[in-house]
């Protein structure tokens, strides 16, 4: 176990640049720090330190956060490559710019609510329990939506980046090696996010999506290299035609189907409720031919036409109640014995 303590510091400072100060006064005029890769593995009292700005420590073995409150000027702190599990303890950094934690075992992005000046957060490549994804505090994400302009969340299984939609400043995200496989989602945010200019995805399912690179590329204006490939101004004139030429297609089809619909607009309803039945007729003895018969039979083909008609009379009554009986608009109907002898039987 090596604590990080002022003796440390001492021993690894340069004593020619010290000359004749002693070590509290060399301490309270000191900037920078680089202590990496010493297998520090707790951050001992360092308040002598009062102007540091910047804070090497990658690289060793810290667990936990902690003694840091002294730091108030502090702008760059590298804890890249420890034990860290949690992000805790920096609320009295308020002048931080730069926090590196990429390669612990943070599993939540918290605990920086206060950091309001904050452009710069690399927090890849995390010790995940398996199966698990990085995740985001929502207040932690509001607090740095207005400062935030460079993210590294790579490699963390993350599979949406829509929680990231409010950090309204974001210039540049390094996503690659997660798990991003929905095109919509990243219209989404490439949508709301008006500084976007650099976007890297790379090692994601969703590279491999049709047209996936032409679909981020229109929904952001801003956007001037995607993937680490340069974005032409003639590339994204020529998708922003072909998207213009698109939708005016797709207007004129849905313009000509609304005309399609309205032209059937004049029949009303009623028009469809008594659909006409075939009304079979059959011809009365006057239309027969007049055949010259004598008088008996004249007299017998008169009883037989007589009979003949009834017969006739009878099969087509038959048939008409047949067909209205089978019409489902006339059962409904039969309910309503005004309208059914209104029809033509």
């Amino acid at each position: 176990m090596v604590r990080l303590t002022l003796e440390l510091i001492a021993k690894s400072l340069n004593q020619k640049n010290r000359r004749d100060e002693s070590l509290a006064q060399h301490m309270r005029k000191t900037t920078h720090l680089k202590l990496s890769n010493k297998n520090i593995d707790i951050i001992d009292d360092l308040s002598l330190c009062k102007n540091l700005n910047v804070l090497y420590l990658y690289d060793n073995q810290i667990r936990q956060i902690h003694n840091l409150d002294f730091a108030s000027n502090l702008r760059h702190l590298y804890l890249q490559n420890n034990c860290i599990s949690r992000i805790e303890n920096l609320s009295s950094l308020i002048k931080l710019e730069k926090l590196y934690l990429g390669g612990n075992y943070i599993t939540v992005v918290e605990g920086l609510e206060n950091l309001e000046e904050l452009r710069e957060l690399h927090i890849e490549s995390q010790q995940l329990p398996l199966g698990e994804k990085l995740l985001f505090d929502p207040r932690s994400l509001h607090s740095l939506a207005k400062s935030l302009s460079v993210l590294n969340i790579s490699n963390n299984n993350i599979d949406e980046v829509s929680d990231l939609a409010v950090l309204e400043n974001l210039f540049h995200l390094i996503a690659v090696d997660n798990q991003l496989n929905h095109v919509k989602d990243l219209e989404f945010v490439v949508s709301v996010w008006f500084k976007l200019s650099k976007l890297e995805l790379n090692g994601n399912p969703v590279c491999h999506k049709p047209k996936y690179r032409d679909r981020v590329i229109l929904q952001s204006k801003t956007l001037e290299s995607l993937d680490g490939k340069e974005i032409k101004e003639m590339e994204r004139r020529f998708l922003m035609n072909w998207k213009a030429s698109r939708d005016a297609r797709r207007k004129n089809r849905a313009e000509s189907t609304l005309n399609e619909n309205a032209s059937y607009s004049h029949f009303d309803d009623s028009d469809f409720e008594h659909p006409h039945f075939p009304i079979y007729y059959f011809p009365s003895s006057k239309e027969k031919s007049n055949i010259a018969f004598g008088p008996e039979a004249r007299r017998s083909h008169t009883r037989e036409s007589q009979v003949t008609i009834q017969e006739e009379n009878r099969a087509a009554e038959k048939i008409s109640y047949s067909a209205l009986k089978t019409s489902p608009t006339v059962q409904k109907e039969l309910f309503e014995p005004h309208l059914l002898r209104q029809m033509p039987l």
